[in-house]
């Protein structure tokens, strides 16, 4: 739908859109195609974000690079873009001038036209989540798209025809939000993540259970305490073991539903296999479960949510198998990149040589490393962080040989993978579950994984 034939109060608004992110840009356009008068500023100033400008120019978009800590002019709105900080100086000089700041998210929710939201956040398992259920509601019948955090920016989305939104939505989204009611809503899990951002678990978990406004349907992970307590009373659950009435868990080899059946306590709906989860992972089953839940929630038949989950693709970098070498299999599990996510993937093997190391964002990898400390034949470390989980492992697991790897050039991974192949036996897995964002060292998780999935590959040619 072209923006500029909807109507709305917005012609004439001066916005300020703080960030030319992908989001940022797609608010830009959007507010600009609605008649807004709109300047974009960005703190850096490079060729590719002067291309972004010249872009956005097309657009009626003013843009000033170079200086993302200057309010530009009087303001009615601004639109920030989900990765700044509360604290940073544009966004406190609006605060202060009483000027309301939005992010993507809440824009795109006060734009939204007919279409419901099923969305869901949670530490780990949004983006895994989010398209398995946009493959349920495609398998029902429906119209539908996985926006948000997961890639496409919603503010876009939501001027096409859908029948629902799959809505995958960060704690940075959600904490710039603050009237957005999805049909319903799941918190996958919570642990510690982003600290360095929010300031405290408490604030983070506060922003993640902004997702369940006045008449969403709560669905929560009833072996997640947190995410309990986020849902409140008369919340659909979802658990990895055997559900109780209001419920949908694991019988035996089966998923199923005894919450969105008509007598609950009596009936329980087959939705699908074990085996029809892919990759095969304790957490990746909840994950299924949670979206599960939310299709079912609207009206998705039992035989969709199964066939949505056999059409869905895993995205890269997921426990992803990369090899296995002499007996040994090489996993690549790039976007575990917080002790909790890691600790899922680290659950899934009987024996593992961890690579592990990155920018911990402030968590704290001791019960992490408690945890898994029965599994672990050995670890190599890398990157900035490595030294807090030595530390760790000094404490919880000192009997665990550890290979530490200070390089940070190109050919580090190439190491990394010949200490863990040398620490290997046949029957262990090698797993890349970092429990640490990449930016230390790399452009991004995918670009780790891709350099682990390399180094493999070069292992085997050479054994």
């Amino acid at each position: 739908m072209d923006a500029q034939a909807v109507s709305s109060p917005w012609e004439g608004l001066r916005v300020c859109v703080a960030g030319l992110g992908v989001s940022g840009r797609a608010a830009a356009r959007v507010l600009a195609g609605r008649g807004a008068r709109v300047t974009a500023v960005e703190g850096r100033d490079d060729e590719a974000l002067r291309g972004h400008a010249a872009e956005l120019a097309g657009h009626g978009v003013t843009v000033r690079l170079g200086d993302g800590d200057t309010l530009p002019g009087d303001l009615d709105l601004v639109v920030t873009s989900p990765g700044w900080r509360p604290d940073v100086p544009l966004l406190t000089a609006a605060a202060r001038a009483g000027i309301e700041v939005i992010g993507e998210v809440e824009l795109a929710w006060r734009l939204a036209g007919a279409a419901p939201w099923l969305a869901l956040t949670g530490t780990n398992g949004k983006t895994t989540a989010v398209r398995m259920l946009a493959c349920m509601l495609e398998a029902a019948g429906h119209r539908t798209l996985a926006v948000g955090n997961v890639g496409t920016p919603i503010v876009e989305a939501v001027l096409d025809k859908h029948d629902v939104l799959a809505v995958e939505l960060s704690s940075y989204q959600l904490h710039w939000s603050s009237t957005v009611a999805p049909f319903a809503a799941a918190v996958l899990n919570v642990a510690p993540d982003h600290l360095d951002w929010h300031g405290s678990l408490e604030a983070y978990a506060a922003d993640k259970g902004k997702i369940y406004a006045p008449g969403t349907i709560a669905v929560v992970n009833s072996d997640d305490p947190t995410s309990v307590r986020l849902g409140g009373a008369g919340a659909i659950g979802f658990t990895l073991g055997t559900p109780r009435p209001g419920q949908l868990g694991v019988v035996e080899d089966l998923l199923v539903d005894r919450a969105l059946v008509p007598d609950p306590a009596n009936e329980a709906a087959e939705l699908a296999a074990l085996s029809d989860v892919r990759p095969f992972a304790p957490h990746n089953v909840a994950n299924a479960l949670a979206a599960a839940a939310l299709a079912r929630a609207f009206g998705v038949p039992a035989e969709a949510v199964r066939e949505g989950l056999r059409a869905f693709v895993p995205d890269p970098h997921r426990i992803a198998h990369v090899a296995t070498v002499e007996g040994v299999d090489y996993v690549d599990d790039s976007k575990a990149t917080n002790p909790h996510a890691a600790a899922s993937s680290l659950a899934a093997c009987r024996s593992a040589v961890w690579i592990a190391g990155g920018l911990l964002k402030g968590a704290d990898v001791d019960e992490l490393v408690r945890s898994c400390a029965g599994r672990l034949r050995g670890v190599v470390l890398l990157g900035a962080d490595r030294g807090q989980i030595a530390a760790s492992l000094a404490r919880h697991a000192p009997q665990v040989p550890v290979v530490d790897v200070p390089d940070t050039d190109t050919g580090a991974m190439d190491r990394v993978v010949s200490e863990a192949a040398a620490l290997a036996q046949p029957g262990d897995t090698v797993l890349l579950a970092p429990a640490g964002a990449s930016f230390d060292m790399f452009a991004s998780y995918g670009a780790r994984g891709d350099a682990f999935a390399a180094a493999v590959r070069a292992l085997a040619e050479r054994r």
